[in-house]
């Protein structure tokens, strides 16, 4: 099964893609989604995660077929 992870603003930028479908039979955590998906060891620490358009962490599982998206923190004015 796959997990669709979107990568947004300036990581799509830094990493050249705005989407990746990773295959995976199993349950895994949002930071082996990450490493599996940009080819980054450490996820970024003001990093922003949602896993089916619900704000997490890098603990948190991810089934197949969930969504993940990752995105720089938002700031205005």
């Amino acid at each position: 099964m796959l997990v669709k992870v979107l990568f947004f603003a300036s990581l799509r930028e830094r990493l050249g893609v705005g989407q990746v479908m990773l295959d995976t039979p199993e349950a895994i955590s949002v930071q082996e989604v990450w490493q599996r998906s940009s080819g980054e060891n450490v996820l970024p620490v003001n990093v922003l995660i949602a896993v089916n358009h619900t704000y997490s962490d890098a603990a948190a599982l991810v089934q197949p077929g969930d969504e993940v998206a990752f995105f720089p923190p938002v700031t205005g004015g």
